[in-house]
């Protein structure tokens, strides 16, 4: 089964108030986007208020803070000012109330935001990473059938992995709601390390994870039921925030790029990279072979894989999570070719 990760809910106030299930660490309310004139007519550094996770299926985000590939590519030219969250769905909030300019999300929070807005809130510039999510439950388990009257966590309401889970029941005549009922219960749990430790007590069946949470629980005593192969993390930017400041927009794409290359050619360090982050945010570091089990899960791409985003809106769609979208004009892959033409690789279609 190929990944959904884009993320809907039934009604706009309905997923803005899920969404709001844990609070980031770092406010993402202030800040400006404007570059401000001082006294000489120059033209102050523009504040970028970038989002992400903290899981390692944000490594991209995660290595190219660490690495300062975000500081060197925006220069004097743009101040980062990052904010970390729980779920893609919480970032949605966040964009479409203006308190980001831009994040790494999943599929399914970026088409949510574009229907939202009716195609007027964001754009998705590049990709980020593929897989690195799965389906963990009890070893006793073997089959989407012996999870009916079990509990599931999954991160949140209509984000990627939710979506992925409830697809994959219905799928297999399993029945779920987004009240928790149905034939298995499906539970939004934040953070995912709650999730984590609810499964480790046996208040739940298993879950839909992304890494490392999905390895942390194959740890405790789990075993993987399904892996969810597809588009994983994304780079979005509000639309506001791209036709203010372009040239800015190009080089948070320079820096995703790169980040991806460090990645690709310095796996050690980019995960003690990504873990050494994460711990900023979450105080406590992960052990290191845990990280580098993530990173085997995970492909870094550059690629959003385009084509597969109307098959995750009609899954979301399927589910009554997310009504019919038309998700033309949702791409702005300009920039990212660009720069992928300049650093001598392939470039991407939309």
């Amino acid at each position: 089964m190929r990944r959904v990760t884009a993320a809907a809910m039934i009604g706009a106030t309905a997923l803005l108030a899920a969404a709001c299930s844990s609070s980031s660490s770092t406010s993402a309310s202030s800040g400006t986007t404007a570059a401000a004139s001082t006294s000489s007519g120059a033209s102050a550094p523009v504040t970028v208020r970038l989002g992400f996770l903290t899981n390692i299926t944000h490594a991209s985000a995660l290595v190219g803070l660490k690495e300062g590939f975000f500081t060197k590519a925006l220069g004097s030219a743009g101040t980062l000012k990052p904010t970390d969250f729980s779920t893609g769905t919480e970032e949605t909030t966040a964009l479409l109330a203006g308190q980001l300019d831009a994040a790494y999300v999943g599929p399914n929070p970026a088409i949510n935001a574009w229907q939202k807005s009716s195609g007027s809130a964001i754009k998705i510039i590049s990709g980020a990473a593929t897989g690195g999510a799965s389906v963990v439950v009890s070893k006793g388990i073997t089959s989407a059938a012996q999870l009916k009257g079990k509990t599931l966590a999954t991160p949140s309401l209509g984000n990627t992995q939710d979506v992925a889970l409830r697809y994959w029941l219905k799928q297999n005549g399993v029945t779920t709601t987004t009240t928790g009922g149905g034939d298995a219960f499906i539970k939004p749990t934040t953070p995912n390390s709650a999730a984590v430790l609810e499964f480790k007590s046996g208040q739940v069946a298993g879950g839909s994870e992304p890494a490392p949470y999905d390895i942390e629980m194959v740890a405790d005593g789990g075993k993987v039921l399904l892996s969810e192969p597809g588009v994983t993390t994304i780079l979005v930017v509000t639309q506001s925030f791209l036709s203010a400041h372009p040239a800015i927009v190009a080089d948070l794409v320079k820096a995703q790029i790169q980040a991806n290359d460090f990645i690709k050619s310095n796996t050690t360090t980019a995960e003690a990279d990504a873990n050494a982050e994460l711990a900023t945010y979450t105080q406590k570091p992960l052990k290191a072979s845990l990280v580098a089990a993530a990173f085997k899960e995970i492909t870094f791409t550059d690629d959003p894989d385009a084509s597969s985003l109307t098959t995750d809106a009609s899954q979301a769609v399927s589910l009554g999570l997310l009504k019919p979208v038309n998700l033309s004009g949702i791409f702005d892959l300009g920039p990212l070719n660009t720069a992928l033409a300049a650093a001598g690789e392939s470039q991407v279609s939309s």
